[in-house]
């Protein structure tokens, strides 16, 4: 890298301020859990509490010295911060400990590099690395000349820190333009659905809620799954098929976590973007955690800051086998609508009440029936077929076609507009009105 450091190890010591200025502090457990999912070994917590953080180390000299004791005794080689560190800390930290020094921002994108595995994942993290890098390039040059004066003493014209400077930006610009490709790529396949009228559903919610596992269940699939924060963070889509709605796509994503670093937010809306552009957000939430409502609310934030705060969503209260006397259940709204299912992905128990309130939801959209289409209007006939929404048809003897549809109400009513404004309109029977052996015949 660009850092002259020293060797990084895994003997960490962690250190966890409580800010009287932040409302809402951090769970330590949570960051245990993300240095240990790094890889670090922890050899010691240490705690403190402070109104605002010290400009110039963060910390104050008392709780400093507590730490480098700590580092010595423990023989550690790598103390990790529960906060936000800028470049100057981080830098006055390292020189005071004699140690790597490394804030929450690192210890995710430390995560992220070790999890990601297609490449896109790759160039996502690459990207919010060398981002985060570049307000810390002073470090690595600090043992170098700078230009200088005098004869055989003068510099090309560019003092070394510009030259990374200007290399890293023209890294930085060439991965923004693949991953730009992979964003048009991925709105074209976006446009498809959309003309398929395939509806997309999105698992979101708090890293570790269990997404992963639901997605394996509900699809068969193979995804990636470890009893560990950021386990997932390529998105993985496959096609389902549900009752009396049709196929549907549904997407796992990168979990969320509290004070998710802009630069991840950044980097990482091509995979983001699958839940922004979903028709319907299924919240996985850990129904064990205690502080569940505090991490939907981090999640709700999240969503926010990528423009999906507004799209439907459906509670799924995961883990319910590790809660006593729960049981697989749908909560309804007052209208009957689902708007939560407890479950376990784990066991399988509630999954297929799941199946049956996304179906629900995304029901809720659609329209089944009969439509009889006289033969001056084959437009309409072809146009039905164009969306796939025909599921069969069958020719009376005078000529007339009966279809049976399933289709997005939005197009349903487009469609027949035409006709409605004046022209003779096709005889409509909703699902409900058919008697039960009026089925249609397939053509």
């Amino acid at each position: 890298m660009f850092f002259d450091r020293p060797e990084s190890g895994e003997l960490a010591v962690l250190v966890h301020l409580e800010l009287s200025a932040i409302d809402s502090p951090d769970d330590p457990r949570e960051f245990e859990e993300l240095a240990l999912s790094a890889g670090a070994d922890p050899v010691s917590f240490i705690f403190g509490q402070r109104a605002t953080p010290d400009p110039k180390t963060f910390v104050g000299r008392g709780k400093l010295e507590e730490i480098r004791q700590e580092v010595k005794e423990q023989g550690a080689e790598l103390v990790i911060f529960d906060h936000t560190l800028s470049p100057s800390q981080e830098r006055n930290i390292e020189r005071e400990l004699k140690c790597r020094v490394l804030d929450r921002t690192g210890l995710i994108l430390d995560i992220f590099a070790q999890r990601a595995r297609t490449h896109e994942g790759k160039l996502q993290v690459e990207l919010a690395q060398l981002r985060h890098m570049t307000t810390r390039l002073v470090r690595g040059w600090t043992h170098l000349e700078r230009q200088k004066g005098g004869i055989g003493l003068r510099g090309p014209g560019e003092t070394q820190l510009e030259t990374d400077r200007r290399l890293l930006r023209a890294r930085i610009d060439s991965i923004e333009k693949r991953l730009e490709k992979v964003r048009r790529q991925r709105e074209q396949g976006r446009r498809a659905r959309s003309r398929a009228e395939v509806a997309t559903v999105s698992l979101v919610g708090y890293t570790n809620a269990g997404k992963s596992t639901l997605f394996n269940r509900l699809t068969d699939a193979d995804v990636y799954v470890r009893d560990q924060l950021f386990a997932t963070l390529d998105p993985t889509m496959r096609r389902v098929e549900l009752p009396n709605v049709g196929a549907m796509i549904l997407a796992d994503t990168v979990g969320f976590v509290s004070h998710l670093p802009h630069k991840l937010v950044e980097a990482f809306r091509a995979t983001l973007e699958e839940a922004a552009q979903a028709t319907l957000l299924l919240h996985v939430v850990d129904a064990a955690a205690e502080d569940r409502l505090h991490l939907m609310e981090e999640v709700q934030t999240v969503l926010e800051e990528i423009g999906a705060a507004d799209i439907p969503q459906l509670l799924v209260y995961n883990k319910i086998d590790l809660l006593a006397d729960s049981e697989p259940r749908i909560d309804r709204d007052e209208e009957g609508v689902p708007r939560a299912v407890w479950l376990s992905a784990v066991t399988g128990a509630g999954c297929d009440l799941l199946v049956e309130a996304i179906a629900e939801r995304l029901g809720e959209q659609m329209v089944q029936g009969l439509l009889v289409v006289k033969p001056q209007q084959s437009r309409l006939r072809a146009q039905l077929y164009q969306i796939n929404a025909v599921q069969s048809e069958h020719y009376r003897d005078n000529g007339d076609c009966e279809l049976q549809l399933l289709l997005p109400r939005s197009d349903f009513q487009r469609l027949l507009a035409p006709f409605t404004d004046g022209g003779e309109e096709p005889e409509w029977l909703p699902k409900e009105a058919l008697p039960d052996d009026n089925e249609a015949q397939e053509h």
